[in-house]
């Protein structure tokens, strides 16, 4: 090692194994906490930060050059991307408007895309029609919100990622199908039969492998729209598939993906089974919402995902982001207001530098002479 670089690289092996312990104990505790993300993230960016002062710190060119050329490639493939995320997302808009209905949930990429052409000439009129202190409020905290929210999508997304990480035993006694709504009424869509079939595979897999047929609860209720119970369209699809009858159940009553756990938990308390191992089953994208929503229904189960199509993906997680907001939108509010005064401040601040500068001068003096 060269100069410094032993010392630096204990300290960033010990800080690196120090957020990863934290990480492994809080996603121990709770799969379903947001702050698993920061924890994550904190192991990650050190870990790799750590790698590349051990690489510089060999003093050996025949690995910096290289490995030095391939972050700078990771590099500018990132920033190649957002440079054309306006692009990338009005290009899945068409996509989605090509396959799904034009509703304002398949619309998320289309009306960001467009914010996203549109910010730099929203920006260039407010500087040149507004007054300096409301111009530069007019962007300071726009900008400031857009980096929180940014900041805590990432971190959703880094839970969501870590929580497909899951693979559970072949030794379960129930598996939870979510529903999805029904098609013409009465028909299981494309997107429900993804989630019954992935139920369908897991229980053929554990009945196989151990000869334990777990239960299988099909949950969805009877919308407005819909002549039957989704959970029973559901059981029947899953029979015709090769479930066994006794192995199939229907919950009826829920609305919700909160009402499916906790209508569902009910039917597996009345089994009278001591310490029950349940899963449940849903798209790959909503597991981690679903998961939080079995924790507050006291259901003690973690969930599977059923494959979703990539271009469903980016309007799905991004409904999926704005929903797990709108559960703690008192803290949001409560940082919005915060980051709202030190916009303030800060324009304040910028604008009468030399009225700060006097008073520091001023302070200087002031302690100086006592």
């Amino acid at each position: 090692m060269q100069g410094d670089y032993g010392t630096y690289i204990k300290f960033g092996w010990l800080l690196t194994c120090l957020f990863l312990i934290c990480f492994g104990l809080s996603y121990w505790r709770n799969r379903t906490w947001l702050r698993n993300g920061i924890w994550f993230s904190l192991f990650f960016y050190t870990f790799w930060l750590t790698v590349a002062i051990t690489i510089i710190g060999t003093g050996n060119n025949a690995i910096i050059y290289p490995v030095g050329f391939l972050f700078l490639f990771l590099l500018f493939c990132l920033a190649l991307v957002f440079v054309l995320q306006a692009i990338l997302l009005l290009w899945n808009a068409r996509i989605v408007w090509k396959r799904e209905s034009h509703s304002l949930a398949n619309s998320l990429t289309l009306l960001l895309g467009i914010v996203l052409i549109l910010l730099p000439f929203i920006s260039h009129l407010i500087n040149n029609y507004l007054p300096p202190f409301w111009s530069d409020l007019m962007i300071t905290f726009p900008a400031l919100c857009i980096l929180y929210a940014i900041f805590w999508f990432y971190n959703y997304l880094t839970v969501l990622v870590l929580y497909q990480f899951y693979w559970p035993r072949l030794n379960q006694d129930f598996i939870i199908v979510l529903g999805a709504g029904l098609m013409n009424g009465n028909q299981v869509t494309p997107l429900l039969r993804q989630r019954i079939d992935r139920g369908i595979r897991f229980y053929r897999q554990q009945l196989k492998k151990t000869g334990h047929a777990p239960k299988m609860i099909f949950s969805g209720g009877q919308g407005g729209d819909e002549t039957a119970a989704e959970g029973e369209v559901m059981r029947q699809y899953a029979i015709h598939h090769g479930v066994a009858v006794n192995d199939a159940l229907a919950e009826t009553a829920s609305k919700t993906t909160y009402e499916n756990m906790v209508y569902s938990k009910k039917i597996i308390d009345n089994a009278g089974i001591t310490n029950p191992k349940t899963i449940f089953v849903t798209n790959n994208y909503h597991t981690f919402r679903a998961a939080m929503f079995a924790k507050a229904a006291g259901l003690k189960a973690n969930g599977i995902g059923s494959h979703t199509a990539g271009f469903f993906l980016p309007n799905a997680v991004m409904r999926e982001y704005i929903a797990i907001v709108l559960r703690q939108r008192k803290l949001h509010l409560i940082m919005v207001a915060l980051m709202l005064l030190f916009s303030i401040f800060w324009v304040i601040m910028t604008l009468h530098s030399d009225w700060v500068a006097a008073w520091i001068q001023a302070l200087q003096q002031f302690f100086d002479n006592l």
